[in-house]
């Protein structure tokens, strides 16, 4: 780590190298304890390496670097049971016809849900997003700015082009024959 602080690469990259071959060794029996696959190891090195680069700065080279190591892997440990603990009470253990079931062609009920898919794909993705969550889903445009970490106003300027847009793809009759909607020039 100090060798990192002076801008050594090689040695800070060996470092890192060294440190993931130890986390592993010592991880995937710890995982595997707690009911996780030793393929998880990997996922979970990965994020103690990106937690210690991103928090080098913090360590006071006055100090020993393994008890700051460790404390990394530990709440990093802890963070990553919790989500996958999350993740796998989603989990859904389906026979094999239960999952056809689930891809079978969508009867009339489901027929609506596949046709706004249909024509939501003309929009970008981002814009997708906005009208699925406020025209299908219900949510506020407030709700929508902090759920994509943008201002109000940006959604409600998403949300106007994409209708726009919407309109565009619906409207069938020819360029030329079109009228502008604002009164506007042709040509603009």
């Amino acid at each position: 780590m100090r060798a990192e602080r002076r801008g050594e690469a090689v040695v800070y990259e060996r470092m890192l190298k060294e440190v993931a071959t130890g986390l592993r060794r010592s991880l995937t029996p710890r995982l595997i304890r707690v009911g996780f696959g030793a393929h998880e190891t990997e996922d979970l090195v990965q994020e103690i390496l990106i937690g210690l680069h991103g928090k080098r700065h913090t360590w006071d080279p006055a100090r020993p670097f393994l008890p700051w190591l460790h404390t990394i892997a530990r709440y990093k440990l802890i963070d990553f049971v919790r989500h996958r603990r999350n993740d796998t009470r989603r989990r859904v253990d389906l026979p094999l016809d239960g999952w056809l079931e689930m891809v079978a062609p969508p009867d009339e009920t489901n027929r609506s849900i596949w046709e706004l898919d249909r024509h939501l794909a003309v929009l970008p993705v981002g814009q997708r997003k906005v009208v699925r969550a406020i025209a299908v889903e219900g949510a506020s445009v407030r709700n929508v700015a902090q759920e994509l970490a943008t201002s109000e106003g940006v959604v409600r300027m998403t949300l106007h082009r994409a209708i726009n847009r919407l309109l565009q793809a619906a409207d069938t009759t020819p360029m030329n024959t079109r009228r502008s909607r604002s009164g506007h020039d042709e040509h603009r």
